[in-house]
This record gives C-alpha cells, sequence and structure tokens, in this order.
C-alpha cells in the first residue's frame, strides 16, 4: 500500500486552485510505490498523478527529482513532467507534506515481461544514461557500496532470525564489496529502481519510464546490474540468459558498455543484489505489525547474490563479445 497520508476533497479541490489543472471529478490511491503517497487523479482538463512526498524523501532532494524529469523529456526521453503551479513553483503542500503534481503516462506495467519487453529496457536505460548527461544538479547515492554497512548495522543482530548463518555470509559478502568496488568506471544519472513496475508498456510498445524518486549520481553499469536482477530472473530463481542477453544488446545498441564496465558486471550485479536484500530485510525485521506496507522477501535477493557470485564471464548474463 502506498498511501500513507490520506486527503481529503475539499482540501485537495482547493489544493488545485493553484493550479492550471481543472476542476476534480475523482480521485483514488495508488497502492504500487512504497516511498510516497500517490493518487489518480482525474480532473476536467484529463488525468494527473498527485504525489505527497513522506518523511523518508529529503525535501532537499525534491529539485533534483523534478528537475531532472524536466531534463530527460526535454531530450526526448518519455516521462511523466511535474506540473507548475500559476505561481511557477513546481511544488505545493497537502495535508502536511510537500506535494506535486505530475503528467499522467499512458500504458501499464507488465507481470509477466518477454525478452523482447527486456530489450527495450535495456534501450531505454541506456537512452535515459545519455539524455541525462549535462544536468546540473547532482546527487549522491545513499544506497550505493557506502550506504550498505550502516544499513546493514541495523539488521545485523537479527540477521539470523531470517536465515541461520545469514550474520556471517551477510558481513563476509559486504567486507568483500567494499575492498573491491570499482572506482573508475563512467558515471552519470542512473535511475537506480527500474523494476518492472516503474517501465511502461503499450501492447509490445515501451511507453514510458516512471518513478524517478531513487535516481542519483553513481555508475552507469551499476543501473544495468539492477536491471538485470529486477528483469532476467524467473519466479523460480533461475536466471533467463535469453533476457538477460536481449536486455544487453538492447542497451548496447544504445550506449556500448566499455569493457571494463562490461567486465565489472559480476562485481556490479552483487553489489545491486545486496543494496536490495539490505533495504528488504530492514523492512522485514522493522516494520511494524499493521503498516500499510507490502514487505518483500529478502530472501529473493538472498538468491540473487548467491548466483552472482558464481558468475565469472560476462558472457554468463548473455554479453557477447
Amino acid at each position: 500500500m502506498a498511501v500513507y497520508t490520506d486527503i481529503t476533497e475539499d482540501d485537495l479541490s482547493r489544493f488545485l486552485t493553484a493550479y492550471d489543472a481543472g476542476t476534480l471529478l475523482s480521485y483514488k490511491g495508488i497502492a504500487e510505490g512504497v516511498e510516497n503517497s500517490n493518487f489518480l487523479l482525474h480532473t476536467t482538463k484529463g488525468a494527473f498523478i498527485l504525489t505527497l512526498y513522506e518523511k523518508r524523501v529529503d525535501r532537499n532532494d525534491l529539485p533534483f527529482f523534478l528537475g531532472l524529469m524536466h531534463h530527460l523529456a526535454e531530450r526526448g526521453l518519455s516521462c511523466p513532467l511535474p506540473l507548475p503551479r500559476n505561481d511557477g513553483a513546481q511544488l505545493g503542500e497537502l495535508s502536511g507534506r510537500p506535494a506535486a503534481m505530475i503528467s499522467f503516462l499512458e500504458g501499464m506495467w507488465l507481470r509477466k515481461p518477454s525478452a523482447k519487453h527486456c530489450r527495450e529496457v535495456g534501450r531505454a536505460l541506456a537512452e535515459m544514461h545519455l539524455a541525462g548527461e549535462g544536468f546540473e544538479i547532482t546527487r549522491e547515492n545513499a544506497l550505493s557500496v557506502g550506504g550498505w554497512r550502516p544499513l546493514w548495522d541495523k539488521s545485523a543482530d537479527r540477521a539470523d532470525e531470517v536465515e541461520t548463518g545469514l550474520q556471517d555470509e551477510i558481513g563476509g559478502e559486504l567486507a568483500f564489496l567494499e575492498k573491491n568496488w570499482p572506482k573508475d568506471l563512467p558515471a552519470g544519472v542512473i535511475h537506480a529502481d527500474l523494476f518492472p513496475d516503474n517501465v511502461f508498456f503499450i501492447g509490445e510498445d515501451l511507453s514510458g519510464l516512471i518513478d524517478f524518486y531513487f535516481a542519483c549520481n553513481d555508475l552507469l553499469a551499476y543501473d544495468v546490474s539492477i536491471c538485470l536482477n529486477a528483469w532476467c530472473f524467473e519466479k523460480d530463481g533461475s536466471f533467463n540468459l535469453t533476457k538477460g542477453m536481449a536486455l544487453l544488446d538492447g542497451y548496447e545498441s544504445v550506449r556500448p558498455l566499455s569493457p571494463e564496465e562490461a567486465a565489472a558486471l559480476p562485481l556490479l550485479a552483487r553489489g545491486s543484489a545486496l543494496r536490495f536484500f539490505l533495504t528488504r530485510l530492514y523492512d522485514w525485521l522493522m516494520t511494524p505489525p499493521g503498516a500499510l506496507v507490502v514487505k518483500k522477501d529478502p530472501l529473493e535477493y538472498l538468491r540473487k547474490l548467491r548466483f552472482h557470485r558464481q558468475v565469472q564471464n560476462p558472457a554468463e548474463y548473455g554479453l557477447l563479445r
């Protein structure tokens, strides 16, 4: 569930008077997402997404997120656009939260993506990386290698409640990645959360990317590894080589990986699997009973991490050189 803050019809109608968005016809909460409260609005001027930024989102980061969407759209990437207020500001306030009106993007996310869809995702990710060039605001990735140990320290003492031996295994994995993490690969703006529910399709065609609220500056190939984890494993935990090949081929059709990036993919994939394992583990252990948040199984990403630990060559992901 992703509605943490409720809103009333009267408050919303008053909020809309600050925008050229028409008169409210209907609204409903949107279940997807974990960070913010989201609502689908229908007005006399069309459909919009209303986002209320919750306490986990630093208000100081909002100019980066909203400005990035404008920057990418101006360079041809299909993504939602923040609607400016009548006074020119991008942010308002509703129910005590910073709030933004975002354009509605047609399409739906896929529960069972095919290899063709994976190819489209790889291509769109590379296009986003190129479109992000020249964006002047920067944002550090708080969930890259430097942020993993503080996150792990919050869960380490209880990790064996999830699986026996986990505390020692993850402690060793973290130490290895901290020692060996690459530093000199090409970097830029990354999405950092391009899971299937953040990519919309109309039929077989990709219609756009959404949810840029983890976007930041980091290694471009790290973003590729996140997508390998998110798109190329089946429900039984097996890696789908055909999907991996398609995703990487789609990416390289727009932005070829350097030899150094290709060689680093197994390590980067281990790191991105660990990153999502750690956030899931924390939520699994720390979310109080009854909270309106759907906890995700951290063991899914533990299994992916163990797979990547055995990979010796990027060809095992389908990268043909």
